[in-house]
């Protein structure tokens, strides 16, 4: 890689606050040394450090390194994994325990989520008890085991997560719906950024028509912030 290119990824690591500030100084200290000719390797070093010394973990820092791996592994392998889920605003005495079909990782807004279908069982077999995937932040994943029972996952049928990262805001699972409002804000391009199945059905001199694809009610929290921007059908 050349210098560019580790200062780039150096620098949206740091402002993605993915990791704790240990794990965080270990990878750049790894990409550093691995990547960067020997005699930058002080001034790359220097261009990253100061951030790396103010780097702010985020409040519920948790080291998810391995985590993260193993169940990387599990989604290849198509195993069913029970979790104990520790849900927002509950302590973990009460959290609560799932068995599901991982699908995939992504990672959004600070965090690394898991895909997965909630199953339900009936006479020692799993089904899917919905037809779209929930979303488990994997920091809040208090435990969890790999189950010997794996599940089917045709090709045709398989999981696609550049096609859900689409649909989906703030990592809010759901339904998939089409929504379609009027945008008379400043920039129409921030709309397409933010939503990328948005398409413009038309365009006045007061703004834009607008459809798009999404998954579950985290839309509604980008609505809300675009104020009188927005005007819903």
């Amino acid at each position: 890689m050349t210098n560019s290119e580790i200062l780039a990824v150096s620098k949206i690591l740091l402002e993605s606050r993915a990791f704790t500030k240990e794990e965080m100084s270990g990878i750049l200290n790894k990409l550093v040394a691995g990547c960067v000719p020997l005699e930058n390797v002080k001034l790359v070093s220097a261009l990253v450090s100061n951030e790396l010394f103010h780097y702010v973990e985020l409040t519920h820092p948790v080291g998810i390194q391995d985590k993260l791996w193993e169940i990387g592994c599990d989604i290849q392998q198509h195993h069913l994994m029970r979790i104990r889920y520790q849900r927002q605003g509950a302590d973990a005495a009460s959290a609560v325990e799932r068995i599901v079909e991982p699908v995939s990782i992504l990672f959004s807004e600070y965090y690394f989520y898991l895909n997965a279908y909630i199953t339900k069982e009936n006479d020692g077999k799993y089904t899917r008890k919905y037809d779209y995937p929930a979303i488990f932040r994997i920091d809040r994943i208090a435990d969890y085991k790999i189950m010997e029972q794996t599940f089917s996952l045709p090709y045709a049928s398989r999981f696609q997560e550049g096609e859900f990262r689409k649909r989906v805001q703030f990592m809010y699972g759901g339904k998939l719906q089409k929504i379609r409002f009027k945008y008379t804000g400043p920039s129409i391009e921030s709309v397409l950024d933010r939503l990328p199945t948005a398409e413009i059905l038309s365009q006045d001199d007061s703004g834009w028509l607008v459809s798009a694809e999404v998954f579950g009610k985290g839309i509604e929290m980008w609505i809300k912030s675009q104020g009188e921007y927005i005007e819903t059908e």
